[in-house]
């Protein structure tokens, strides 16, 4: 069983940069960020492998760098230039499988954590 605790979240004005943390007790082949804004579907943000691959959503690229350290078990979603639309709950997901890319797009992760709320003001 994967335990995944996010911390991180804030309220910050747009523009303003946020990092977000995912403790893990071991990270898996696949981590991931997802989010989700009130009344709208999740979505997937960003993803890496153990490989240091990454994919992101359209959405953020070139504001969010996701990263992994395996020696402290944890993944980062680094975010600048927020937005009010990047307001959401942050979840972190984990999955042994591969095809990380694909599994971000779908959804398809064995663990979640609870999240972490981040809400930007303009």
């Amino acid at each position: 069983q994967v335990q995944l605790v996010e911390s991180g979240g804030d309220s910050v004005q747009a523009g303003g940069s946020l990092r977000l943390s995912c403790v893990a007790n071991g990270l898996r082949y696949c981590m991931a960020w997802f989010r989700q804004g009130q009344g709208k579907e999740r979505e997937g943000v960003a993803v890496i492998d153990r490989y240091g691959v990454k994919s992101y959503a359209d959405s953020v690229k070139g504001r969010f760098t996701i990263s992994r350290d395996d020696s402290k078990s944890t993944v980062y979603l680094e975010m600048n230039s927020l937005k009010p639309e990047d307001t959401a709950l942050y979840t972190c997901a984990a999955d042994s499988g591969s095809d990380c890319e694909w599994r971000l797009r779908r959804g398809s992760f064995a663990y979640w954590g609870q999240g972490t709320q981040v809400t930007v003001s303009s």
